[in-house]
């Protein structure tokens, strides 16, 4: 049987009036597919609304990274302008360190020099002191005292001594001769002084070569060394060489050094 526009009519209305058929028609007429496509639809909206979210919960968080990332850049430049003041401050407090070093430096020698120049003056002052008042500091050790100036002995010493040698007698701080107060059985004996206010080996040496040289020429030489100080070094080398030390008045390692330099039998000079 055909089927009529009345009967569509028909149909139309018996479904207004159950809608239940109409979901029973709807199967009958449609594909799973078909019939599946609203949830689907659905289905694809929700996930193209998380997505959407998704993406603008990502977009705020890029702008928020953006932001910091901002921050930290215009912190990176404040520390950057922070580091240039520093290391411009460093600079100019190294070159005042420099500065500073070299003014220390230049006070240092200074220093050095007054040092050298007062103890220089001090040795001046002790040479005359002990040049003017020979007989207050070795009148104890000997008799006859008598203060005598290397240049009077020159034809003797330049007949016996090389040019060399010559001038370094002569530079002598103090000649004297006499005869020891202690020992009456010696006769005359001289003393080659070397003067200065902190005695050192190098004095010790010089007091010891010079005393050597007065020997060569045939004087019966000791060597003295005279202070106010004596390092140690200077005792220990006037020990081992028999060179007499003087100091506030009180002589050292003087029967030592009679005994050893008078034992050597050199020949007696006199003028």
């Amino acid at each position: 049987m055909a089927f009529t526009v009345q009967d569509y009519g028909d149909l139309a209305r018996l479904l207004v009036e159950h809608p239940e058929w109409r979901l029973e028609l709807r199967r009958l007429l449609l594909s799973d597919e078909l019939l599946a496509l609203p949830e689907t639809v659905q289905h694809l909206v929700e996930e193209m609304r998380a997505l959407t979210e998704q993406t603008r919960m990502q977009g705020e968080q890029m702008r928020m990274q953006g932001e910091q990332m901002r921050v930290q850049g215009e912190q990176m430049r404040v520390q950057g302008e922070q580091i240039r003041v520093q290391g411009e401050q460093i600079g100019t407090l190294a070159e005042q360190v420099r500065v500073l070093v070299e003014q220390v430096r230049a006070l240092v020698e200074a220093q050095h020099r007054t040092t050298d120049t007062v103890g220089g003056l001090k040795g001046l002052v002790l040479e005359l002191t002990y040049r003017d008042k020979a007989g207050a500091y070795f009148a104890p050790l000997l008799r006859r005292l008598r203060v005598v100036a290397p240049h009077t002995l020159e034809d003797i010493l330049e007949a016996s001594l090389t040019p060399g040698e010559f001038r370094d007698l002569l530079r002598l701080d103090l000649l004297l001769s006499g005869r020891p107060r202690r020992q009456p059985e010696v006769s005359e004996v001289w003393l080659a002084v070397e003067i200065a206010s902190v005695v050192d080996q190098g004095d010790v040496d010089r007091a010891e070569r010079r005393a050597g040289l007065l020997r060569k020429a045939g004087y019966r030489a000791l060597p003295v060394a005279v202070g106010e100080h004596m390092t140690l070094g200077a005792e220990e080398a006037a020990r081992s060489q028999a060179v007499v030390l003087l100091q506030d008045g009180q002589a050292l390692f003087w029967e030592e050094a009679l005994q050893a330099w008078v034992a050597r039998g050199v020949r007696h000079k006199t003028v």
